[in-house]
Order: C-alpha cells, then sequence, then structure tokens
C-alpha cells in the first residue's frame, strides 16, 4: 500500500515594496556621513568643542528635518501620481471596455500565452470591474494599487533613520570625550556597523558592505577636513 504524502510548500519573501527600507537606509547613512563631515570639517578649521557640539546638533536636527520633508514631498507625489494614473485607467476602462479588454489579452500573448488561452484570460478577468482595473494597473503600470508606499511612514523613517545616524558623531563630545579621533573611531564603527547590516538585508558580504560604507565616508570626512583646514588657516 502506497501512502501518499502531501507536503504544503510555502515560499516567504521579505517586503520589497514597502516604504520604510530605502529611506531608513539613507538616513541612518546620510547622518552618520553628512554629520561626521561637517565636525571634522569644523575640527579642521580650528572650532572649539562648544562649537563643534553646537554645529553637531545644528546639522543633526536641520540634516533630520530636510531629510523627512524631502522623503514626505517625494513619496507623496510619486504617490499622487499613482493615483491620477489610476483614475484615467478607470475610466478608459468605462468608457472602452471592450478595447481594454484586446488590450490585456495582447499583454498576455506577448508574454507567451496561446492566442485562445490569453483571450480567455482576459475575458474572465475582466467579469468584474472592481478586479478589472487592478489587473490593468498591475500589469501595465507594474504597481499594487492596495500597497502603495506611505509619505507617513517614509518621512518618519527617514527623520528618525537620519537623526539616530547624525548622533553618533556628536556623542564623544556630549560624555565627555571631545576628541576628533574618538569621533573617528565612533563613527568608524558605526559606518562599518551600519554597512554590514545593510549588507545582510541585500544578501551580499557584509565585509564588503562595512568596508564600502566606511571608505566612502572617510573620503567625505577627510575631504570637509581639508577644506576647513585650509578655510581656517587663511582666516586666521
Amino acid at each position: 500500500m502506497l501512502a501518499v504524502l502531501q507536503v504544503e510548500y510555502h515560499q516567504h519573501h521579505r517586503d520589497v515594496t514597502g516604504g520604510w527600507l530605502r529611506p531608513a537606509v539613507f538616513g541612518v547613512m546620510d547622518g552618520l556621513v553628512s554629520n561626521a563631515a561637517l565636525i571634522a570639517g569644523v575640527a579642521g578649521g580650528g572650532g572649539d568643542t562648544r562649537v563643534i557640539v553646537v554645529t553637531g546638533l545644528a546639522g543633526l536636527i536641520a540634516g533630520a528635518c530636510s531629510m523627512a520633508t524631502g522623503e514626505y514631498t517625494s513619496v507623496a507625489s510619486q504617490s499622487e501620481l499613482t493615483r491620477a494614473e489610476i483614475a484615467r485607467e478607470r475610466r478608459e476602462l468605462l468608457a472602452h471596455p471592450a478595447e481594454e479588454q484586446a488590450e490585456l489579452a495582447a499583454l498576455y500573448r506577448a508574454r507567451g500565452l496561446d492566442p485562445e488561452l490569453a483571450d480567455e484570460v482576459a475575458a474572465q478577468l475582466s467579469r468584474d470591474f472592481e478586479q478589472t482595473w487592478r489587473v490593468h494597473v498591475r500589469e501595465e503600470m507594474g504597481v499594487d494599487p492596495d500597497d502603495l508606499p506611505s509619505p507617513v511612514v517614509a518621512a518618519a523613517s527617514s527623520f528618525t533613520a537620519f537623526a539616530l545616524g547624525a548622533l553618533v558623531p556628536v556623542l564623544p563630545f556630549l560624555v565627555g570625550l571631545g576628541s576628533l579621533l574618538a569621533v573617528i573611531c565612533v563613527t568608524a564603527v558605526a559606518l562599518f556597523a551600519a554597512g554590514a547590516v545593510v549588507a545582510r538585508l541585500t544578501a551580499i558580504s557584509p565585509w564588503f558592505g562595512g568596508l564600502r560604507q566606511l571608505g566612502l565616508a572617510a573620503a567625505a570626512a577627510a575631504i570637509t577636513y581639508g577644506v576647513g583646514h585650509l578655510v581656517g588657516a587663511n582666516m586666521s
């Protein structure tokens, strides 16, 4: 007697369409790099501890607000444009249902379905208007109308991430370790860790991700420090 073993197979993928990962990653990296470079520039120009702390905190607040504003506006504008195109698609479906059904069938034929099967699939999907316009939006525009990115989520993620990243270079001064070397060490560790974590999320080597981020940030800080030193020397 043969026993038939039925195994349910479910493959789960991580969410790659949400509106939080990109602004969060960008915010942390931008906060770390920009504030570390800003502090390096002020230190290179001869700024004392008080000036550096005020500059670092001002850079944190200004940068976080700027990042949140930019993310909110960009994501909201993209969502508004998408909704406008969805409304247009709905109007076209109401005005020209036969033509839109033929367009859907042609799309499936172009993807490899037999002509008869493509026509049948398009006909069945066109029976319910609420389903039809969603299918057209997904197939023609490549977006999920029920899962558009949230501008609030993007802005909040960006603000929080930037503030956390930008706080790291200021921390040594806030706890009494007022030296550029301490800033470099703490920021380098944070940059490498952030790059490694992002690399793990994107399935590349953590060492590569960490060293890549560390190298880019070091170049930015070195340039800013050099400019600050030149300007400070010429103004003294």
